[in-house]
């Protein structure tokens, strides 16, 4: 295996987390996941934004930088690869959306002295599924908190996330995830297993599933 930290990325209900479990089984690998639960600000932002949105996001990149941080300095000789369902970055991404301007470039200050003391992955695996797909999944899983989620806020957490991507040539396997469907079908996985089997310049290399 030639990359031994990858990330697992896309936006709210793309399916980061079910494909990263099944990346980390496949590999034996160490799973970082967004521990988004223990959030209390989370239900609170949904219901007021501009309220809530800068403590959101404060806690977010805390518990972020904790994670990837205790992964650098507790090295396992049982497993040489780790798989996250995010990537550090989306701290900055999610704060662009969600923050008035004066906010964000306190924010991005913060972000800034803390970003350049993690490792950035070798790989990033971008799931981009079409907002029904998005919207499907998040009614799918049920979660009380997320019903409410505009068609307009998925879609601009999508446009953020392509433009950074492109902008800054990350090596990322760019995945049409609109059939997705990782735990019910073998060959989609199986895509995924064989684009990691290869060696990749920088820039999006686009993958689509059968």
């Amino acid at each position: 295996m030639q990359y031994h930290f990858i990330t697992v990325e896309g936006n709210i209900g793309a399916g980061k987390t079910t494909l990263a479990h099944l990346l980390a089984k496949h590999f034996n690998a160490r799973l970082i996941l967004e521990e988004f639960a223990d959030n209390p600000f989370l239900p609170k932002f949904y219901e007021k934004p501009d309220q809530y949105a800068f403590p959101l996001e404060l806690f977010f990149m805390a518990e972020r930088y904790k994670q990837l941080k205790d992964m650098i300095h507790t090295k396992d000789l049982f497993q040489s690869v780790t798989v996250s369902d995010y990537l550090f970055t989306k701290c900055l991404l999610f704060a662009k959306v969600n923050l008035p301007d004066e906010e964000f470039r306190l924010y991005q200050k913060l972000f800034d002295i803390i970003h350049q003391q993690l490792v950035f992955p070798e790989i990033l695996i971008y799931l981009h599924a079409p907002v029904q797909k998005l919207q499907a999944n998040i009614k799918k899983r049920n979660r009380e908190y997320e019903q409410q989620i505009a068609d307009e806020y998925l879609f601009n957490i999508q446009e953020t996330y392509t433009s950074y991507i492109k902008q800054h040539n990350i090596k990322t396997i760019f995945v049409d995830a609109s059939n997705a469907d990782f735990l019910g079908n073998e060959k989609h996985l199986k895509v995924i297993l064989d684009a990691l089997d290869k060696d990749y310049e920088g820039g999006q290399h686009y993958v689509t599933l059968p």
